[in-house]
């Protein structure tokens, strides 16, 4: 019990600390302490919430299971993931959410960012609804719950420090993009065709993922879910 209230409080700093200093309180740290400065206390907190949150995690034994999805259920799971991958890699090719990064006026949405504006975080929020859907135990519940929140918060504070930052620019880019994943594209406003664009996250989000669940397919078999 004394472990998992501990990992409770442990994602709550993290998410907290997470959000206050990406958002409302990373203009005034700046200011104060400079980007550099700033850059090195984000870390250090990040780490001690992070390593806090592992230590918790890793000291409560045989939780008990709620719930544990069917075994029909896992390759559904794994597919979703793939797709998460993909996001997830998708992120890192010309992101204008990115420190320094701005949107270009004239150019239309893609690759993921034809599928969502915010492809990293959509990444993480659907990694936690798989690990929620699959099994429910408190520790997992704790911190996918974490990551779902922070994930979905982290993007609505993203726009909005980008909308007082970057002004009309990043208005036209919400408007030719779409928070929620595939509505650009189902309402016409990102085109089916720049996914073409999308081609090297694909290849590594596939690679990731192969390699993810190679490491990774022990330990969330429904056996040994069975069995936490």
């Amino acid at each position: 019990m004394i472990a998992t209230v501990s990992l409770a409080l442990a994602m709550l700093a993290f998410v907290s600390a997470h959000l206050a200093m990406s958002h409302p309180l990373r203009m005034r740290l700046v200011q104060n302490l400079g980007e550099q400065w700033f850059a090195g206390l984000y870390s250090l907190v990040a780490f001690v919430t992070l390593g806090w949150m592992v230590l918790s995690y890793r000291s409560i034994r045989n939780s008990y299971l709620l719930w544990i999805a069917p075994h029909w259920a896992w390759p559904v799971a794994a597919g979703a993931m793939l797709i998460a991958c993909i996001l997830l890699a998708g992120a890192f090719f010309r992101n204008p959410a990115f420190p320094g990064g701005r949107p270009k006026a004239i150019r239309p949405a893609a690759g993921m960012f034809a599928v969502t504006r915010h492809p990293m975080n959509m990444a993480f929020a659907l990694w936690a609804l798989v690990h929620l859907a699959l099994w429910g135990t408190p520790r997992n519940l704790i911190v996918a719950g974490g990551i779902l929140a922070l994930a979905l918060l982290g993007s609505v504070g993203q726009d909005r420090k980008k909308l007082e930052v970057i002004g009309q620019p990043w208005r036209q880019w919400m408007d030719r993009t779409s928070f929620v994943p595939f509505w650009a594209l189902l309402t016409g406003r990102a085109k089916w065709g720049s996914l073409r664009e999308a081609w090297p996250a694909v290849l590594i989000g596939l690679l990731l993922w192969l390699a993810v669940t190679w490491l990774h397919a022990p330990e969330v078999s429904p056996i040994a879910a069975l069995t936490r």
